[in-house]
This record gives structure tokens, sequence and C-alpha cells, in this order.
């Protein structure tokens, strides 16, 4: 299953909504930082909402598919923000 990382900047206005929509599909990791696991089917349901509630002359969302979560590698420099259930 593909693994994704999704990081987006949103007036402040939006911010909220779009926070709230990525913590039902992603892991939060760090501000506007998510990641996770998702089937095709998700993916291409979140970028469907997501292009229903972002301003794309204000707001940038930005995913990184990777092909599998095996292949990647996280190093953490300082304090995390967010809690992630599972080590890569």
């Amino acid at each position: 299953m593909p693994y994704y990382i999704a990081v987006y900047d949103a007036n402040v206005r939006r911010v909220a909504k779009v926070l709230k929509l990525f913590r039902r599909y992603l892991t939060w990791v760090q501000r506007s930082v998510f990641e996770g696991e998702l089937t095709e089917a998700q993916f291409h349901r979140l970028r469907y909402e997501v292009q229903k509630l972002i301003n794309p002359d204000e707001d940038v969302v930005i995913f990184y598919e990777l092909r599998d979560a095996r292949y990647s590698q996280r190093v953490v420099l300082g304090t995390e923000q967010g809690h992630l259930n599972r080590l890569l």
C-alpha cells in the first residue's frame, strides 16, 4: 500500500478545516505535516475533498507518494510535535 507524506499551507480562514480533514485520513506528524498509508481510493477521496476545501490562489497542498513505508527512513532532529503509532 502506498505511503504518503502530505504538507499544506492554508489561509488562516481554512487551516482548521484542512487540519480536521487530514486527521481523518493520515497521522499528524508536525504542524501542517501528515503521513501514513492510504489505499488508492482513500487517496483519491482525500484529494477530492482537499480540492473542494482549499483556494488554489491562496493555499497549497503537496503529497509525496512512497511506494511502500518499508523503503523509507525517518530521521527526526529536535522535539516531535505529533505522535506516530508505528516506527518506520
